[in-house]
């Protein structure tokens, strides 16, 4: 007869190997952060730029489904519940697609647009910050100055 252990360890080997134990830990992960999220708690206003970076990673998340890793970035980031079109993303991001393009996530063809480009100059892209990306103090701290 079987121990408990034993009956433990094959369960767990069993849930791993389908993938369902993952998914446990995340969906757990995010029913503690629901939990703790403080509503009250005003966040900074979701910039132009955090909008778009948020869904090429929502979209990312959803493509690899991680969809409870996806939840939490929404909630935690005010990220409208709904998706953005992609067609309207790619067009804020001056990005033309093919129709093989459209099969993965933007995130994936900007990727490879600059790991490709990347023999093509031989030489690095310069970047710079943007004038629009709030600040990274923390919430609710304010500066002496303020």
């Amino acid at each position: 007869m079987a121990t408990i252990t034993e009956l433990k360890s094959a369960l767990r080997e069993t849930l791993e190997a389908r993938g369902v134990l993952g998914q446990l830990k995340a969906r757990i992960r995010a029913e503690v952060f629901s939990a703790l999220d403080d509503e009250s708690t005003p966040r900074p206003p979701l910039s132009h730029e955090n909008l778009l970076i948020n869904e090429l990673i929502r979209e990312y998340l959803q493509f690899n489904k991680y969809q409870y890793t996806a939840s939490v970035l929404t909630a935690e980031s005010g990220q409208p519940e709904v998706p953005l079109d992609r067609e309207f993303v790619a067009s804020e991001l001056n990005v033309t697609e093919d129709s093989s393009a459209k099969a993965v996530p933007l995130l994936y063809g900007l990727l490879h647009h600059f790991l490709s480009s990347k023999e093509e100059h031989k030489g690095k892209l310069f970047l710079r910050g943007s004038a629009t990306v709030p600040s990274q103090e923390p919430r609710g701290h304010r500066n002496a100055e303020s």
